[in-house]
């Protein structure tokens, strides 16, 4: 009973520890309404340095141009899975920027009803008392308009889970990824010329945990336990975090562009482009499953590495020994390399027999994810190995050397453009049966390298072409 307990305790401790965020603030209780959630964008836009001169623009609509509705299990439901009210949301987004000056356009029909309605009860009496009546105001026209929509909502674009069960305790998690994506452009009144284009994309992440106890304590005794949550990040809040970062974007963009400028002048503009640019190469370099995206346009590469290799002959006393090597790699694509190689190691068949090789080595090498910071390679080619150790044995004092084959695999991970570090392995076939000085029956001899090191990239494609475009 103590190591049930003891089980018990350590699950819910691991379950509480890795969830308490979630865990720990489950309403109990009816709540009060509040002002609405700010998002990290909503801090940022109003964190905006103050416009020379705020802009008036006029939002017909922004609106949800997907046409999708909720997912159910079963059925069907005309729910759509999109806020209809993104024009409210963008509007709200241009207010807090204070870049901004929007007017009324999603429902001018109301507002042009309602301004009739003023000038005929202004005019009737202005009749009966033939006095004088102050006009209306003349409606703003707005400078810029902005366009686009939600364009994209996509489900299921990444899900999983893990789960474990032992001894009828155990645990589970799942979690699923949605994806919106909207367009926001700025169009001048004057010209009709589009100013600038933004696309901006969020994800929506869904998750749930769940732990449970299902197992006999005693004779006739069942304890049973369970526990667990479902946490959906809202919609509405991921609209509202994406077009908030479109507003940004487009403001930034824009002082680039030099449509417009902050109050503070040039030096302000300036600091405020190189930062978003910054943060947009990032962004730019981040792939659909949050993969960093490396440019990998270097033309040669060399490698030092050092390790240890593994003699599979005809003697079980076999034992690791030492490898360094060094190589030179031509890069024809990102993916595709060729290169040579040059190893010296030493075979341990046995205390008397622990001899020192030179091995030469053409390789063809293959990055399995060519613009991710960390990718699997596969390579392997022909080589040769030479002996260069003071040897008794008739076999390597009449031979010069040996001719083999390799395949390896490895995992290459990008510290910087120029410097990767790499993890590899491979088998080595010699086509020979006297590398450890025995001849016995019919396989020949072979033998595994591993091996860590650093590899130096150089020989940038894009820096010699604009090289040669300034010269």
């Amino acid at each position: 009973m103590i190591n049930i307990c003891t089980k018990i305790i350590l699950l819910l401790t691991l379950f509480l520890l890795t969830s308490c965020g979630a865990y720990f603030n489950q309403p109990f209780s009816n709540q009060d309404a509040r002002i609405g959630e700010q998002s990290q964008q909503t801090k940022r836009l109003k964190n905006l340095p103050l416009p020379a001169e705020p802009i008036v623009v006029g939002v017909y609509n922004f609106r949800d141009q997907t046409g999708q509705y909720k997912n159910i299990e079963a059925g069907s439901t005309f729910s759509t899975a999109i806020t209809q009210g993104a024009t409210t949301i963008l509007v709200k987004a241009l207010e807090d920027s204070k870049w901004f000056r929007p007017i009324e356009r999603e429902n001018l029909g109301n507002l042009l009803n309602e301004r009739n309605i003023i000038r005929t009860t202004r005019d009737e009496y202005r009749k009966s008392t033939n006095g004088d009546i102050q006009r209306l105001k003349p409606l703003l026209f707005a400078g810029i308009l902005l366009e686009g929509g939600v364009v994209s909502y996509d489900t299921n674009i990444l899900s999983g889970g893990a789960g474990a069960r032992y001894f009828g305790v155990g645990g589970s998690t799942q979690y699923r990824q949605d994806r919106i994506t909207i367009y926001l452009r700025a169009v001048s009144t004057s010209t009709g010329e589009v100013l600038k284009t933004v696309y901006v994309s969020k994800t929506i992440l869904s998750q749930a945990l769940d732990v449970g106890l299902f197992r006999y304590v005693n004779f006739q005794r069942l304890l049973e336990a369970e526990t667990g949550f479902t946490k959906n990040e809202p919609t509405q809040i991921a609209v509202q975090e994406a077009i908030e970062k479109a507003v940004t974007s487009l403001i930034i963009e824009g002082i680039n562009e030099k449509l417009w400028s902050t109050k503070e002048g040039s030096e302000k503009n300036k600091e405020l482009v190189e930062g978003y640019l910054y943060d947009k190469e990032l962004d730019e370099s981040t792939g659909l499953y949050e993969r960093a995206f490396q440019k990998r346009n270097h033309k040669h590469t060399i490698n030092f590495a050092v390790g240890s290799t593994y003699m599979d002959g005809d003697y079980s006393s076999a034992e690791q020994d030492f490898k360094v090597e060094a190589g030179y790699t031509y890069n024809f694509t990102p993916m595709f390399g060729a290169g040579y190689d040059i190893q010296l190691f030493r075979l341990y068949s046995t205390p008397q027999i622990r001899y020192w090789w030179l091995s030469q080595n053409l390789d063809f090498k293959l990055r399995v994810l060519p613009h991710d910071k960390f990718s699997p390679i596969i390579y392997g080619g022909p080589g040769f190995m030479n002996f260069v150790d003071n040897s008794p044995s008739k076999f390597l004092q009449t031979l010069d050397g040996f001719f083999k084959v390799k395949g390896g695999l490895g995992l290459q991970y990008q510290l910087s453009e120029r410097l990767s570090l790499e993890l590899h392995g491979d088998f080595n076939k010699v086509f020979s049966d006297k590398i450890d000085n025995e001849l016995q029956g019919k396989r020949d001899d072979y033998y595994y390298n591993f091996g860590f090191g650093i590899n130096y990239n150089f020989g940038f494609g894009n820096k010699r072409t604009e090289s040669n475009n300034d010269n």
